[in-house]
């Protein structure tokens, strides 16, 4: 059941960008007065599962999932319409238009993507808010950044220079952009670590570390489970931890990654409850857990609440820093662990809420039409970025590619298209067998 509503979230989200994306393109055509022969929401090979014609253009939805299209008389696109080509142009068609005019129709579609994308995370910052974790608390590193000289403890307060306002920007900023130095606050001492050698975000993905840091929360039991050897050991609510053993710590990482290395094994928890320090012998499972929760992160959490003008300023700073950081980490997919993150459908459907929380339906429906903005713009043919390369030569040389030229480039395109397909699909195979991937 979990897995249908994501996978309806998903197709409901894809479905209105799409269907925003080719109207763009239509309006476009029809401002223009070019003709627009078929405007279809999915695939339609060989059949539609709707079908109606209204004036010149035939709308429908086709049954095959996988994007939509319009066919614009007069253009070579995935119709591959090549008898329609071999005609005199006539006036309305694409081909007759100024090469201003065709750029401009090429690109309607990227434009409203990008409109989409602003406007729907301004409204869902005016609606909702924005839940951060401010830039306040120390960290737990994974020891493997130690090569960089980060070290646990370390308040990490800017990158290349720039401050870091939240939690959020210090794990976004380590994978998409490209960090060159960093500064932290150690001990009380601001330190500025010496310059990387490496990328920060490459060492990340090809290192297979999800979680470089971690706030630094303080150890308190949020709640023990009842029948649990923490229960037998007599820990309660409110107790906060002070060490395991030797290790002296009140961070909820060590603690859990200390306790876990010790499966099966008696240990002494130090703790403090009511202002009196205790030491409470007890005896890990064969996990190493004992039947704990923490608190969690929400004590140390700022809501913040956006007028609608506000909501517009900050819409427009998010999705602008969505888009640069998604182009800056496309470098990463060209590393050999960077390509095994590519996914498919199962991989963007694992995202939304098993519950249909409409909150996150539509964060990830703005970043979903922002990077079908981005990818739709790649100088790739078949996609509307490959158009408009071909037309940016026709405007620079003054005439046109060959049509033999185009059709060829859009067979490759639609090859490439396809074969990422495949790949990103085997991905997401290899993941739900090895339990990476969830759609429960």
């Amino acid at each position: 059941m979990i897995a249908l509503i994501k996978i309806t979230q998903l197709l409901l989200s894809l479905s209105i960008l799409v269907v925003l994306h080719e109207m763009g393109h239509y309006l476009a055509a029809r401002y223009f007065k070019t003709r627009v022969e078929k405007f279809y929401l999915f695939m339609n090979p060989w059949f539609s599962l709707y079908k109606k014609q209204i004036g010149e253009t035939e709308w429908g939805i086709g049954w095959l999932p996988l994007g939509g299209y319009v066919k614009i008389s007069g253009m070579v696109d995935e119709s591959m319409d090549e008898e329609q080509m071999k005609l005199p142009p006539k006036p309305y068609e694409f081909r007759s238009k100024p090469a201003w005019q065709r750029l401009i129709i090429m690109l309607g579609g990227i434009i409203v993507n990008l409109i989409v994308g602003f406007v729907i995370y301004s409204m869902v910052l005016f609606t909702w808010g924005e839940t951060v974790i401010p830039n306040e608390l120390a960290l737990d590193i994974d020891p493997k950044l130690e090569v960089f000289g980060f070290q646990n403890g370390d308040q990490i307060i800017k990158y290349n220079g720039e401050e870091i306002a939240t939690f959020e920007g210090i794990r976004k900023g380590a994978f998409f952009n490209i960090v060159n130095d960093a500064t932290v606050i150690r001990d009380g001492v601001e330190i500025t670590l010496p310059p990387f050698e490496q990328d920060l975000g490459k060492f990340l993905i090809n290192e297979g570390v999800r979680t470089p840091f971690r706030p630094r929360v303080p150890a308190i039991i949020n709640n023990v489970v009842e029948g649990s050897r923490a229960e037998a050991a007599g820990l309660q609510e409110g107790d906060v931890f002070l060490a395991i053993g030797d290790v002296k710590t009140t961070s909820q990482f060590v603690i859990i990654t200390t306790l876990e290395n010790q499966p099966s094994s008696p240990i002494l928890l130090q703790i403090e409850r009511n202002g009196r320090v205790l030491d409470v012998p007890a005896m890990t499972d064969t996990s190493g857990h004992l039947g704990f929760v923490f608190v969690g992160y929400e004590n140390y959490t700022k809501h913040i609440d956006y007028t609608l003008g506000e909501s517009i300023v900050s819409g427009f700073s998010l999705a602008s820093n969505t888009i640069r950081e998604y182009a800056l980490s496309m470098r990463l997919v060209f590393t050999s662990e960077g390509s095994k993150q590519v996914g498919s459908l199962l991989t963007f459907a694992s995202v939304f809420d098993g519950g249909w929380d409409w909150h996150k339906f539509w964060k990830m429906t703005a970043f979903f039409s922002l990077i079908l903005a981005f990818m739709n713009l790649l100088p790739i043919p078949a996609l509307d970025g490959g158009h408009v390369v071909f037309l940016l030569y026709e405007m620079i040389v003054g005439k046109p590619a060959p049509d033999k030229i185009l059709e060829i480039a859009q067979v490759i395109g639609m090859l490439l298209l396809l074969g990422l397909m495949v790949f990103a699909l085997g991905n997401d195979f290899v993941r739900l067998f090895n339990g990476e991937l969830s759609l429960g």
